[in-house]
């Protein structure tokens, strides 16, 4: 764990550095894909599906369900596994921990469409990775999964639809990785600055506060 760690205190000074300072669990947070063996304690788990109710959502519909695969439960595990393409499943298989997260396409009031369904699934995810690096856990979000699969595997209802798989567990050591991937987890991570997102009057012109900050 030493090179990651290393890589979350650059991330750490880099930001107290900077002058838009932001938590530092945000600013450290990578989606690294090296796992330790140790298991994640069920009343872990729970603390961080908790900080996903805690989540805001339109209409207070909550349309998030999630799917708990644990190396424990070998069957479901395996199940869960099997849905990933082949490149993820190549690291994701170490993790202790596979979660799909789903959403319910429309709302429970009124059966009308949710247009906000997958955004406030994403928040809801959000909250459990900032839950899950305060206890020093990584969560690695993957979109390469079969989607059509996992409905089967986990009899997923029509009106549900899965988002994404991810892989949670204690950082490990990057040596066990493929050299691609490897790479890629030692190589500190890059963001755009906010002149290249954050906009005022018009599309594309950056708002004069963004260059302010620099």
């Amino acid at each position: 764990m030493p090179k990651n760690t290393a890589l979350y205190a650059d991330a750490i000074e880099e930001n107290q550095g900077g002058e838009c300072s932001v938590h530092p669990l945000l600013a450290q947070r990578r989606s690294l894909r090296a796992f330790a063996s140790r298991l994640v304690e069920s009343e872990t788990m729970a603390t961080l599906l908790e900080a996903a109710r805690r989540a805001p959502s339109s209409m207070n519909e909550q349309p998030w369900s999630f799917i708990v695969a644990t190396h424990q439960h070998k069957s479901d595990f395996e199940h869960l596994l099997s849905c990933l393409l082949e490149f993820n499943v190549r690291w994701a298989q170490h993790a202790p921990v596979l979660l799909l997260s789903v959403a319910r396409l429309t709302f429970a009031s009124n059966g009308e469409p949710n247009r906000h369904a997958f955004y406030d699934v994403g928040q809801a995810i959000a909250g459990l990775t900032f839950q899950a690096n305060s206890h020093g856990l990584s969560v690695c979000q993957m979109a390469g999964f079969d989607v059509q699969k996992a409905r089967h595997a986990f009899s997923i209802p029509l009106d549900h639809e899965p988002v994404s798989v991810a892989a949670i567990g204690y950082p490990g050591d990057p040596a066990g990785l493929p050299e691609k991937l490897r790479l890629k987890e030692l190589t500190p991570q890059e963001r755009k600055s906010l002149e290249d997102f954050v906009f005022e009057s018009r599309w594309g012109q950056p708002a004069l506060w963004t260059r302010e900050t620099k």
